[in-house]
């Protein structure tokens, strides 16, 4: 998690209110793949999922401090203790774990046809994940929002 003005809050909730103002499941679902397919690409992959992680701690921190019952909550907790979040997790280590994969390959300058079918698979795996991650994690938003549990906070 990162430290966050309240100013970089105020302005990183304002983007995030206005990005997800309409989301559904499946733009949960494209969200999370536009950030799960760079980290395929050798080399670049493992430093995009660092930046990845960056992110969401600074997001999870402007949160947090334009809603302080959410501070509460420790920011892993969402991430383990959620179904989503564990999909989105494994998703994620695919796409990073190949990338390493991968560019210790070209290091090494071997051949990468055999990279092909395990990469093409562990792609569609991820799609497969994040797509039921994003129906899911929309479902809870849902049921949460039914029972009075979760309302965006006012900035």
């Amino acid at each position: 998690m990162s430290t966050v003005t309240e100013e970089e809050a105020n302005a990183f909730m304002a983007e995030f209110e206005e990005l997800v103002l309409d989301i559904d499941a499946f733009g949960i679902f494209t969200h999370n793949l536009t950030i799960a397919l760079p980290m395929f690409i050798p080399g670049f992959g493992v430093g995009w999922g660092l930046f990845a992680a960056w992110s969401t701690g600074f997001a999870f921190a402007s949160i947090a401090l334009t809603a302080p019952q959410i501070a509460e909550i420790h920011p892993l907790s969402i991430l383990f203790l959620t179904p989503f979040g564990l999909m989105e997790l494994v998703a994620y280590s695919f796409g990073i774990s190949r990338s390493f994969i991968l560019i210790r390959a070209v290091i090494k300058k071997t051949d990468l046809v055999p990279f092909i079918k395990p990469t093409v698979i562990e792609i569609g795996i991820v799609v497969g994940l994040l797509l039921a991650g994003g129906y899911l994690e929309f479902y809870m938003i849902e049921l949460a929002q039914e029972k009075g549990l979760m309302d965006m906070p006012e900035i």
